[in-house]
C-alpha cells in the first residue's frame, strides 16, 4: 500500500541540478472539457432545476510560478490566505466546504500514526502513540489535524497565516481538555524559523500546492525540522486525472469545493516533490495514494499517487545545502 521511493531515485533527484518546475508535465490537453462540461450540465439539468455552475476554465498555458533560485523569499501568497480566511467559520462543518478534508481525515492520520511509530520506534497500538514529541501542523486552518494530533499524546503547535482560521481553531480546541493544550500561532513557517524554532516531527497537508514559492517553503520545513527527525507532506498531484477530477469534478461539478480552491499550475507531482524535499536535505522514505470509494464515501491509503498523496521523509543530521543556482 505504501510507495518505498528507490534509493537510485533519490540519487538522481538530488544530483539533478535542474529547477523545481524543470521536468514539468506538459498542461494536459483533454478532450473538449468544455464539451464534457456540457454534457454533465445537460444531465445535470434534467435532474435537478438549480442553477449548474459556470464552465470549468481550460488549463493554464502560461509560464509556471516560481521555482524557488534566487534569494530567499517567502511563500506566503496573500490571495490564498485570503481565499481560506473567507470560509474559516466553516472549518468545522462536516458538511461545508471543508468536508473533503474531514472525509479524508482518517486515513491520512492512519499514514502519519503508522510512518511517524515506525520513525520514532513507538507502539502504534497504544492510546497515544506520540506521548513526548513535539509536532508542529503547519497550515492548521481550523485545527481539524491538530486536535486528533494532540488525543495521540503528541505536544502540538498549530500554525496558519490566516488569522480567523486560528481564531476557530482555538475556540474549537478549548472545548476539549484533551486538546486544549495546542499552541495555536498566527504566524508562517518562514517566521518560526527565524526564532530558531524546531519540531521531532513536522507536518505540511494540502498546502504546499497554495505556496508560491516551493523550494522556499520546503526549505523552511525542513529548517523546523529537528536533525533526523520526520517531515510528511500531502498534496495532489499534477496530472490529467487530477485536473478531471480534483478541479472539474470536485469543483465545478460536484461542487464538493468552492470553484477556485485549487490552480492547475500550482499542483506538485510527486518527482518535483521528492526533489524539492531532497534539496532541503529531506530524503523521502515513503509515499501513498488517497483513492475515494463514492459507495461508502470514504477515503483509503493505495498505490495509486495519480491524483492525491501523502509522502514521508527524514531529515538528515547535516546542514541543509543552498539550493543550486
Amino acid at each position: 500500500m505504501l510507495h518505498r521511493v528507490a534509493p537510485s531515485l533519490r540519487r538522481a533527484l538530488a544530483s539533478s541540478t535542474a529547477p523545481l518546475r524543470g521536468a514539468r508535465l506538459p498542461d494536459p490537453v483533454l478532450p473538449s472539457p468544455h464539451a464534457q462540461w456540457r454534457r454533465c450540465a445537460s444531465a445535470a439539468a434534467s435532474a435537478s432545476s438549480s442553477s449548474l455552475p459556470p464552465p470549468p476554465p481550460s488549463p493554464p498555458q502560461g509560464p509556471p510560478r516560481h521555482g524557488g533560485v534566487g534569494p530567499s523569499t517567502s511563500s506566503l501568497n496573500p490571495a490564498e490566505v485570503a481565499k481560506f480566511a473567507s470560509i474559516a467559520e466553516t472549518w468545522w462543518d462536516s458538511q461545508g466546504p471543508f468536508k473533503p478534508l474531514h472525509m479524508m481525515n482518517p486515513a491520512r492520520l492512519s499514514f502519519i500514526r503508522s510512518t511517524l511509530c515506525r520513525h520514532f520506534r513507538r507502539d502504534p497500538y497504544s492510546a497515544k502513540p506520540l506521548e513526548g514529541l513535539k509536532v508542529i501542523d503547519v497550515g492548521c486552518g481550523g485545527g481539524i489535524l491538530s486536535e486528533p494530533l494532540a488525543r495521540m499524546g503528541a505536544t502540538v503547535t498549530g500554525i496558519d497565516a490566516g488569522d480567523e482560521n486560528i481564531k476557530i481553531a482555538h475556540i474549537h480546541a478549548a472545548s476539549d481538555p484533551t486538546t486544549a493544550s495546542i499552541e495555536y500561532c498566527c504566524t508562517t513557517a518562514e517566521d518560526l524559523v527565524k526564532e530558531n524554532k524546531q519540531f521531532d516531527a513536522v507536518i505540511s497537508l494540502e498546502v504546499i500546492e497554495h505556496v508560491d514559492n516551493p523550494l522556499e517553503f520546503c526549505k523552511s520545513l525542513s529548517a523546523l525540522t529537528v536533525p533526523n527527525g520526520a517531515t510528511v507532506l500531502s498534496t495532489i498531484n499534477r496530472s490529467m486525472r487530477a485536473y478531471a477530477t480534483a478541479i472539474i469534478g470536485a469543483e465545478y461539478i460536484l461542487r464538493l469545493l468552492p470553484i477556485g480552491t485549487h490552480e492547475w499550475s500550482k499542483l506538485v507531482t510527486p518527482e518535483e516533490l521528492v526533489l524539492a524535499l531532497q534539496r532541503a536535505s529531506i530524503s523521502v522514505e515513503e509515499m501513498a495514494g488517497f483513492v475515494y470509494n463514492p459507495f461508502t464515501q470514504g477515503w483509503s491509503l493505495s498505490d495509486d499517487i495519480s491524483i492525491n498523496y501523502i509522502a514521508y521523509g527524514i531529515k538528515k543530521s547535516e546542514t541543509p545545502s543552498t539550493i543550486s543556482q
